[in-house]
């Protein structure tokens, strides 16, 4: 922060104290050692995508060179199991369930202005901001819609499209830059992103602020067109019978119809390592190295693949179309995309800090999407705020090798339109997964949301069963009624706060 708009930030609060020169210079300093935040965003990629998380076929060396130069989580979980009600807890720390993020965007369902996110209390402490890529928590493509913009939740700078470059991944059409629209832009979906966010911090007025980047990538969603060299590398007998091994959480992945497709899947997965790893040596040009805190990760678990066989002569349906290239793996979980048993919900997470953080090194405290907000708040000495309910939890501790303290336990739900489970909770090593009573034919989304009761439930623990396969109710009913009580708690106040949507009325 130059001097002059220091003073002037004085000046506008209404702090009328003599300020030296001396401190003036020594505020300055501070502010300007504080880390810079970049959260890198994947779209539906598995636990179990990636070389350092274990996949025998796809090639990630740059993802593989940055968890060596950092630490690799083996406990870490988007916010929620499927798209916007993750990015909701990823910028505001609390349940998306709370802010009114139950499903996808729609219907009225965004983003509240009231809402606090990462992105406006680094703005207001000083840092630039910038977001990039697929936003998917308003209809920013709608300006009659009245519906915030990335502007309003903080960020000074942003290009974006409202979701999926459902056109394809190449030549998207949908970007908005600023509340502009760009119209078509050339090249591929992550590529342009990470090109828009290079130049983004190489053009910054003032380099010395720190910064906060927020990068959103569509792949490896669906649909699923990489160019042919990454495509192309996963191609033979060899690849073939090595993917046949793989697990798709428990889901009966279709080999004889879709297996030829797998190759779109795992060059996305390469050509979006190799996007990062451009970003990866821009830094290191820029000279950013080492006060750069740069955090890897997914919004959900795979997409889970199609099980529709259509008839003879039959129009394949362009759901199918769109997801028969659909190859990720939960790796060993259970549960795929939507689902709220692990694979649904734990993803790769790798963070890398020169500064504060020792390479190499492998951390399996629990660590949910939530706590992504109080963590840079507490390493950018910005208060948490105190006006509402934040469901995640610092942890800079890791970075020493403590555990967190975790107040509010993590949850992850998914109960629209969905036969069930439909909430998980953990605490230390147990997971408890319960279901929603079912919703009445007749009865309107809404009220079902807002009336909805526990009342079946599972047991596990994931230090002894990873896998989920053994149900614990029968065998430790002590620890299953301590937590089903704390659980029924928990969503009773969730459920009473999320707002209300009046076009969720529908039935």
């Amino acid at each position: 922060m130059k001097r002059r708009d220091f003073l002037r930030t004085i000046i506008a609060s209404g702090t009328l104290i003599p300020i030296s020169e001396v401190f003036i210079q020594d505020a300055c300093r501070k502010i300007e050692s504080r880390p810079n935040f970049i959260v890198f965003l994947a779209d539906d990629l598995g636990y179990g995508d990636l070389g350092c998380y274990g996949h025998p076929i796809i090639k990630t060396p740059n993802l593989d060179k940055f968890a060596k130069e950092g630490v690799i989580l083996t406990d870490c979980h988007s916010g929620g199991t499927v798209c916007s009600p993750s990015r909701a807890s990823l910028l505001t720390g609390r349940n998306p369930f709370r802010v009114g993020i139950y499903y996808l965007i729609g219907g009225g369902a965004h983003l509240h202005r009231k809402e606090v996110t990462i992105a406006s209390l680094l703005k207001e402490a000083g840092y630039d901001t910038c977001f990039v890529g697929k936003w998917h928590l308003s209809q920013i493509d709608e300006p009659d819609s009245h519906q915030p913009t990335p502007s309003d939740h903080g960020f000074d700078y942003w290009l974006a499209t409202k979701q999926n470059a459902f056109e394809g991944p190449e030549n998207p059409l949908t970007f908005i830059r600023n509340g502009k629209k760009v119209g078509e832009i050339r090249g591929w979906y992550c590529d342009l992103i990470v090109e828009e966010a290079i130049n983004w911090i190489k053009n910054r007025p003032n380099s010395k602020k720190p910064f906060f980047l927020l990068i959103c990538s569509h792949e490896p969603h669906a649909p699923l067109d990489p160019p042919h060299y990454y495509s192309d590398m996963y191609y033979g007998s060899e690849i073939d019978r090595m993917a046949k091994n793989i697990r798709y959480g428990g889901v009966d992945r279709d080999r004889s119809k879709f297996f030829g497709f797998k190759k779109y899947y795992y060059g996305t997965v390469t050509q979006l390592d190799n996007a990062f790893g451009r970003l990866l040596k821009a830094i290191d040009d820029f000279k950013m190295r080492e006060n750069t805190l740069i955090f890897f990760t997914s919004d959900n678990g795979p997409e889970v693949p199609p099980s529709y066989i259509p008839q003879p002569g039959e129009e394949i349906p362009t759901w199918v179309k769109r997801t028969q290239r659909c190859f990720g793996t939960p790796g060993v979980l259970r549960g795929m995309k939507r689902s709220v048993y692990e694979g649904g919900h734990r993803v790769p997470g790798i963070i890398r800090w020169p500064r504060g953080i020792k390479p190499g090194t492998v951390s399996d405290a629990l660590v949910n999407g939530t706590d992504i907000l109080p963590t840079f708040c507490e390493l950018a000495g910005v208060p948490v705020p105190d006006d509402r309910v934040i469901d995640g939890t610092s942890i800079v501790s890791i970075f020493e090798g403590r555990e967190p303290q975790r107040p509010i336990p993590a949850t992850w739900m998914f109960p629209a339109g969905y036969p069930g489970p439909h909430m998980a909770m953990r605490e230390d090593s147990y997971v408890i997964i319960g279901w929603f009573n079912t919703k009445e034919r007749d009865q309107l989304w809404m009220d079902y949301i807002k009336s909805a009761r526990l009342e079946k439930f599972e047991l596990y623990n994931l230090r002894k069963d990873i896998e989920q396969k053994f149900d614990l109710t029968s065998k430790e009913p002590e620890v299953l009624v301590k937590l089903e009580s704390k659980m029924k708690k928990l969503w009773a106040e969730i459920q009473s706060e999320g707002p209300i949507w009046e076009k969720w009325t529908r039935k």
